[in-house]
């Protein structure tokens, strides 16, 4: 198996129980969601197949759907994430090249350059989230001030996350 394939496989695992046993059981005033999961569609090459790229955006978030009987709020939100995600990329990392098979973490886009990326994919999310969830727009100010705290924190829990994983180059 390709290493690569088995690193993102490895890692849909983690962050997917991560997701379920950890964060999903969290009381956090109702307010704040930690979405951890989208760190996998985060960290997927920069190269991959658009198509594969949506397809494993969708198969995410139906996986978090399954455990939280949310029939596809995580899947629509994940997969729109998954679609912005080229667009954001080139919008702050125009000039910046990937070679095959290498992701946007932290080591390539250094510390600022990741939390920018991250963040806006990110709110992205969750806005779509939150708005699915909410299915109006009549407490749209309620609804942006949670995705506003939800993004922050899952954020925070992400760079936590990926300063403890990562390693260095020399």
């Amino acid at each position: 198996m390709n290493h690569t394939l088995f690193i993102n496989f490895l890692r849909f695992i983690l962050l997917t129980l991560l997701q379920v046993l950890v964060f999903n059981n969290m009381d956090l005033g109702g307010y704040l969601t930690p979405a951890v999961y989208v760190l996998f569609i985060l960290l997927l090459p920069e190269t991959i197949n658009k198509s594969l790229l949506l397809l494993l955006g969708f198969f995410t978030g139906l996986t978090i759907d399954i455990f939280l009987n949310t029939p596809g709020l995580h899947a629509g939100a994940t997969v729109l994430m998954a679609f912005a995600r080229p667009g954001v990329l080139r919008l702050f990392f125009r000039n910046l090249e990937f070679s095959t098979g290498e992701a946007p973490g932290l080591v390539k886009l250094g510390i600022s350059g990741f939390i920018r990326y991250a963040l806006v994919l990110i709110f992205i999310q969750h806005l779509a989230l939150f708005l699915l969830e909410s299915f109006s727009f009549q407490h749209f100010g309620q609804t942006l001030y949670r995705t506003f705290l939800s993004s922050l924190l899952t954020l925070l829990i992400i760079l936590i996350v990926v300063l403890s994983t990562t390693t260095r180059k020399k």
